[in-house]
């Protein structure tokens, strides 16, 4: 059976600052899809992380469907005008265009969506980060899916030793989708090269080369790219499949060990370390820390099995102390150097503006 596999999520509201939506808020959302949903879903999903609310969807629609999308949009239209009644901080934030144009890309939602013909069994993992950019993925997902120092399957299984297609956005080009799209092993190091540059280059897609299935899909809308100013971070989504021709489970999750820096923390402009966080976790530490949440489902004719919270486990207490460790380091170093991210992502803030009017006072002394 084809199926299709849509994640559309977006922050419009939460309770005391960049934090968690409210209980209303989520059952706004719920209760719009639960209403709406029928005709159009086979089955739905509501999670959040951090201030985001994500909606997994699975229906025969195809990607890019309008109605889907109109679906998810007027779920977070609603559930802004509940975040405004309430006095949610940041009611609306995502939602960066007054009227919806056929698809959430390029109006603030972010969404990935994947088509594919189901297998007899079809697990996949939804991720979720919150206060970070699209290119939070790309470091766990290269690795889980190009090194065998984590993927044990580039070695032992000969479907998966034929390696994966990488798709990669250039997302700091505003006028379409610029992208390249490039193999492993072969290309190895080229691919190396963009990926070093999380903030320009993005992994967008991965393809099984053995089969020519998709693989993994990440979200890559850049929300200052859409508004012209900083209004958040773009707290990414990415849809995962796996076992088989695809990595095992463990393989993914197996590079998150590592507790990456990346972009993110207090307003967006810091470096701290990639907390693995429990499904529907807040966000506390210095507008922050950036984690990332991890859902293990299957997907069987179109009808999700239940969540299975992946990062709910012993060992994964191990590596939040880490992250923790990791991001109180850096965080001693306060705004000097890398402790903040580069001067790229911090365009459409005050500091720009500052160094501005800095920059006419400055004199050449004789």
């Amino acid at each position: 059976m084809k199926i299709t596999l849509s994640v559309i999520k977006a922050d419009v509201g939460s309770v005391g600052g960049h934090n968690i939506p409210s209980k209303k808020l989520v059952e706004t959302i719920e209760n719009h899809v639960k209403k709406a949903g029928p005709r159009l879903l086979k089955d739905y999903k509501i999670s959040h992380t951090g201030d985001d609310t994500a909606i997994l969807m699975s229906h025969t629609h195809g990607v890019d469907h309008k109605d889907i999308h109109k679906l998810a949009w007027d779920a977070f239209a609603k559930a802004t005008e509940v975040a405004k009644e309430q006095g949610l901080y940041g009611a609306g934030q995502d939602i960066l265009k007054t009227a919806f144009s056929g698809n959430v890309r390029g109006m603030g939602p972010g969404s990935c969506e994947m088509e594919f013909e189901e297998r007899p069994a079809e697990p996949f993992i939804i991720f979720a980060c919150d206060k970070t950019d699209p290119g939070a993925f790309n470091y766990p997902l290269f690795r889980g899916h190009a090194d065998p120092f984590h993927n044990a399957g580039l070695l032992l299984a000969p479907d998966m030793a034929v390696g994966f297609e990488f798709t990669v956005m250039d997302v700091n080009y505003t006028e379409g989708d610029r992208i390249i799209k490039l193999n492993v092993p072969e290309e190895y190091y080229d691919l190396a090269v963009l990926l070093r540059d999380p903030e320009h280059y993005v992994i967008e897609s991965i393809k099984a080369r053995s089969t020519g299935d998709v693989a993994a899909v990440v979200s890559t809308s850049r929300l200052h790219n859409i508004a012209g100013k900083y209004t958040g971070k773009d707290d990414p989504v990415a849809l995962v499949r796996t076992q088989k021709q695809f990595p095992s489970t463990g393989e993914i999750l197996s590079p998150f060990a590592t507790a990456p820096y990346v972009a993110g923390g207090d307003r967006g402009s810091h470096i701290v370390a990639l907390m693995p966080a429990k499904q529907n976790e807040i966000i506390s530490l210095f507008d922050g820390p950036t984690i990332v949440t991890a859902a293990g489902i299957c997907v069987h004719n179109g009808i999700f099995t239940e969540l299975v919270d992946l990062f709910d486990q012993p060992f994964w207490d191990t590596i939040r102390a880490k992250a923790t460790q990791k991001t109180l380091d850096i965080r001693d170093q306060g705004f000097f150097g890398c402790a903040m991210a580069p001067m790229e992502e911090l365009e459409y803030t005050g500091v720009v503006e500052r160094i501005k009017d800095l920059d006419k006072k400055f004199i050449i002394r004789k």
